[in-house]
């Protein structure tokens, strides 16, 4: 499977969500699909499921979405057994495992050798998790983790290569700054939620 295609399923499904983005393409593709103030690139490898984790559970009311490698997950595999135990119910992890580090240079991760990052995350105690095989199975679990409103962690195995990169190619110019995306993204939430979350600028007391 392409990520691309399963992420515009995403899209389709979950356009109101709260996004959270891991690096490289996966970013990219996503905010092709779906721009929006509503969407944060996590710039450190590994931080996708505990910041998802951690807006989901202080907005308990709000779907909220993690987009994740298989090389960035690996990085914090301790992260699951965290996200088991807290169990954020409005929490949709997506996983894509390509079998590289799609971001810094193209380098086989575990699962390459058959490490299973579904099996790793049962372990773990995450109920809901299970491999999409194709387009449809995609679509079919994402309907069902909406509908359970339980952590839930999707997989799907995706293509990887210089072939697929070029795709990229076809892609809106991805313009991002990290001041700014973080600035819009905690904006984006006070609009929606009615919260404040950045401090008004007042002389001090």
């Amino acid at each position: 499977m392409k990520r691309y295609d399963c992420l515009k399923i995403a899209a389709d499904e979950m356009p109101d969500a709260l996004v959270i983005t891991t690096v490289g393409g996966a970013a990219a593709e996503w905010n092709a699909l779906r721009p929006s103030d509503g969407n944060l690139r996590c710039r450190t490898l590994g931080l996708v499921s505990s910041i998802a984790m951690g807006l989901a559970l202080a907005l308990p009311n709000r779907r909220i979405v993690g987009i994740d490698g298989d090389g960035a997950l690996l990085m914090n595999a301790c992260g699951l057994a965290t996200l088991a135990w807290q169990k954020p119910a409005n929490l949709i992890l997506l996983l894509f495992d390509n079998s590289i580090y799609e971001a810094s240079g193209l380098r086989p991760t575990a699962t390459s050798a058959g490490t299973d990052l579904i099996g790793m995350a049962r372990a773990a105690g995450l109920k809901n998790a299970s491999w999409a095989t194709s387009l449809e199975d995609y679509r079919n679990e994402l309907r069902k983790a909406k509908e359970r409103s339980a952590l839930s962690l999707i997989g799907a195995k995706t293509e990887s290569g210089m072939e697929y990169f070029k795709t990229w190619r076809d892609l809106p110019a991805f313009e991002y700054n990290e001041v700014e995306n973080l600035y819009r993204f905690m904006r984006h939430i006070e609009r929606v939620e009615g919260k404040r979350v950045v401090p008004i600028p007042g002389p001090k007391h």
